[in-house]
Order: C-alpha cells, then structure tokens, then sequence
C-alpha cells in the first residue's frame, strides 16, 4: 500500500502546519478547559477527571466506530484527552503528593510502554497507518499517556525548575523549532520527530494555558478561564472548518 492509499485510508487528519497550530490551541484549551471545571466550578480534580474520562471514552467509541475520518469526531476526542490530562496530572502531582518529578517520571515511562507494545503488535506506530480499530485504541491510549504527561512536565518546568510560565513557553517552543529543522534537514525517523513533536505540544500549551489564567501575582494574566477557553475554542473551530475546507479542495482537483 503506497502513502497515498494509506492517507485515504486513515482515520487521523494529515500532519501539516494547520494540525499542528489547532493542535496546540487544543492542549491550551485543555488546560484552561480543565482548571475551570476543577477549580472554577470547585468541583476538584478527581471528579473533574471523571467527568472529563466519560467525555474522553465516548469520544473515543465515536472515533473508532466511524467508517472515516471526520475532524469534528477526532478534534473532540483530542480535547477530551487534553482535559483529561489535565486534571488527572493535577491529581496526581497534587492530590496524591507525587510531585511533579514523580508524575512526569511514571508517564513517560507509561508512554514508551504504550510505543513499544503498539510498535511491538502492529509493526509501526507511523500515524498514517491508524486505520483499524487495534491501531485506533493504541493510538489514542498512546495520546492519553502524552497529554498527561505533558500537563506534569509543563508544571514541572514552569513551577518545581523556575522557568515561569514564559521561559516554559520558550523552552517548549524552541524544542519543537529544533525537531521542524530536524525534520527537513536530517533524515531522522519523521516518525519519532512526530511523537516527540506530540509530546512536547502538550506543555507548550500546558504553561500558555496556565500564563492566560494564573493570577498576576503567580506570573499570569488573570483572564477568565471560560473566556479564555471560548475564544479558544472559537479558533480551534476556525481552524477545522479551514483544514476540511482546504482537504476537499485537494480531493476535487
């Protein structure tokens, strides 16, 4: 099967500049999304996670059980996992004591856990080839363990090493400049470039997400986490209906 069948064939939108900017609105809004059901609404992070673990596995159901790829169905499910994140990292770093070390630790080491065995099972783990429902549910149990990992790091980052929510957001961005140059100018498996990318997307917008609605007086902006997360949500819509708009015009021509 050649890459073409296979793009046609897969059920995850293709990895251009357009995914990775809404890609990175999603985690910030899973940031700002999750603070203000925990926080805001005082419902705390083990209900919040509950409530957002019920959106994340129909989400899912509703990925899987399509026929094709369908934005709305899989952007939805990439927030739920975004907000899920979240909060369950909160829990864990805060509720359970682990730190932020130990969270970001056992994550990553479930991460590569779920690389391997989907590696190990399905020979790749190449996001071109998520078209049936085994390399599906890898897939998104594969992102569930990133976006939380990433919710940890950036709290890391941003709290337990001192960089603040702006040199997070440097150091993150500048990471993910390294692995575009990486990209185009080595020939570096794009497959791990698109994983480490994946990953690193997740604390960018974890410390963005926090820099919006943190108070002042902890080095944030103060904005209101629902306005936040609706205009936010507002541009991730924007950009879906331009990347579908932009794929069916390709598919005319």
């Amino acid at each position: 099967m050649n890459t073409d069948q296979q793009q046609v064939l897969s059920k995850v939108p293709e990895v251009t500049l357009t995914f990775w900017i809404i890609k990175i609105l999603a985690t910030t809004l899973g940031e700002t999304g999750g603070d203000a059901v925990s926080m805001s609404m005082h419902l705390g992070y083990l209900v919040a996670t509950g409530i957002f673990a019920a959106v994340f596995i129909v989400a899912v159901i509703a990925q899987i059980s399509a026929k094709k790829f369908h934005p709305l169905i899989y952007w939805t499910t990439i927030i739920a996992t975004t907000t899920v994140g979240t909060t369950l990292a909160d829990f864990a770093d805060r509720s359970l004591g682990v730190g932020y070390a130990g969270g970001t630790a056992i994550l990553f080491a479930l991460l590569m856990a779920s690389l391997f065995i989907w590696y190990s099972t399905l020979g790749s783990v190449a996001v071109d080839t998520v078209s049936s429902p085994k390399s599906e549910m890898f897939y998104w149990i594969t992102i569930m363990f990133s976006q939380t990992l990433g919710t940890a790091l950036g709290d890391w980052t941003a709290d337990t090493a001192g960089l603040g929510y702006e040199g997070g957001a440097i150091v993150f961005g500048a990471m993910l400049a390294i692995i575009a140059l990486l990209y185009y100018r080595t020939r570096i498996s794009h497959t791990a470039l698109f994983w480490a990318a994946f990953i690193l997307t997740r604390p960018l917008g974890a410390v963005v997400g926090d820099f919006l609605d943190k108070p002042i007086s902890q080095g944030g902006l103060a904005l209101s986490r629902y306005s936040a997360s609706a205009v936010l949500l507002v541009l991730i819509a924007s950009g879906i209906f331009l990347s579908h708009r932009n794929r069916q015009n390709r598919a005319e021509s």
